[in-house]
């Protein structure tokens, strides 16, 4: 069965002496079950982009809990597009981890990009800036891409820090826009254009 990019490997990433290599590789299906089972829980769902006012976790490009039901043009249109690149996050010993996106707006050369470190034991191990260096490295150097940028809840302090740490800057703040725990959040808007990004 054909699915656009799996079973594709991208490269290996490492982005510092004493951080982790990690490969993007395209979606699997078995790829999209551990995704689907990861936002279940509560504190990797909200820490990615909360829950619909229905309850179901908030997913971008796509719905995990319906992809065992894609036909074969479903799955490529979902894992295929150009303007919507899903790559999963191995480790270099080929454990699954995690999940990146960019959402290119290719009129403005505009990106956002969305990392999830899925699996809870691998959180706080330097994954999600490894996956956050990789995937600006496809953004501007593959994309060719002007500008990134990530959609960050106040109350994630690691991936705000994570975020400011590799470089990207505070744009604005979305009001109030992240319901958590019964209570609503700002979510900060952080953004790196292609010159301030440094590959090495």
């Amino acid at each position: 069965m054909s699915s656009g990019l799996q079973n594709v490997y991208l490269g290996t990433w490492e982005v510092y002496m004493n951080e982790p290599k990690i490969e993007l590789r395209g979606v699997t299906r078995e790829d999209v079950s551990r995704i689907n089972r990861w936002l279940a829980d509560d504190e990797v769902s909200e820490n990615w982009f909360g829950r619909y006012s229905y309850g179901d976790p908030a997913h971008l490009g796509y719905h995990p809990e319906n992809v065992d039901q894609f036909t074969e043009q479903q799955w490529e249109e979902t894992f295929s597009n150009p303007e919507h690149i899903i790559l999963s996050i191995y480790t270099v010993d080929g454990l699954h981890i995690g999940e990146s996106h960019i959402a290119i707006e290719e009129s403005l050369g505009d990106g956002q990009i969305s990392i999830l470190i899925g699996d809870r034991e691998m959180w706080h191990h330097g994954y999600g800036t490894a996956a956050l260096k990789a995937t600006l490295e496809q953004s501007f150097s593959k994309y060719g891409l002007f500008r990134v940028w990530a959609d960050i809840p106040e109350y994630n302090e690691a991936a705000l820090n994570m975020f400011q740490h590799l470089g990207f800057k505070h744009e604005g703040t979305l009001r109030k826009s992240r319901p958590h725990e019964g209570s609503r959040f700002d979510s900060t808007i952080m953004g790196m254009l292609s010159n301030e990004y440094n590959s090495g």
